[in-house]
């Protein structure tokens, strides 16, 4: 937009100056020179416009690429992360399963022999016998 009115009001100002210049040679060179110097100014600003486009693209696509490579960093650590967090459950659940196991084992070893016991005592009860006596 800067480009096309700076080049809009080079050719008002070539056109007005061009109208009073008819009469003197001198000033006629002078609105060449001019328009010259405003076409010249018109391209460096178009070469700067450009220029300033690409770098700007650049940094774009550069930031782009920086913040992708920071989201496969962090999805990998994530995933490590997870992956650990399952190594560690499953471990504290065999542990735990195998801590039920003998808890369950032992339990049943206390219940069998608590029942041998009291089905020995209504046995010698009903014999006559009595392992419970004082001491």
């Amino acid at each position: 937009m800067k480009k096309i009115f700076g080049f809009a009001l080079g050719l008002a100002l070539c056109h007005s100056v061009s109208a009073l210049a008819q009469d003197n040679p001198g000033v006629k060179q002078d609105s060449k020179d001019a328009a010259h110097a405003t076409a010249q100014g018109a391209k460096a600003v178009g070469h700067a416009t450009v220029h300033g486009t690409k770098k700007a693209t650049h940094a774009t696509v550069n930031t782009s690429e920086d913040v992708g490579d920071a989201t496969a960093h962090g999805t990998k650590k994530a995933a490590h992360a997870t992956a650990h967090g399952t190594k560690k459950a499953a471990a504290a659940t065999a542990n735990t399963t195998e801590d039920a196991a003998h808890a369950t084992v032992h339990g049943t070893k206390k219940a069998a022999h608590a029942t041998a016991h009291t089905t020995k005592k209504a046995a010698d009860k009903v014999t006559g016998k009595d392992d419970d006596q004082p001491k």
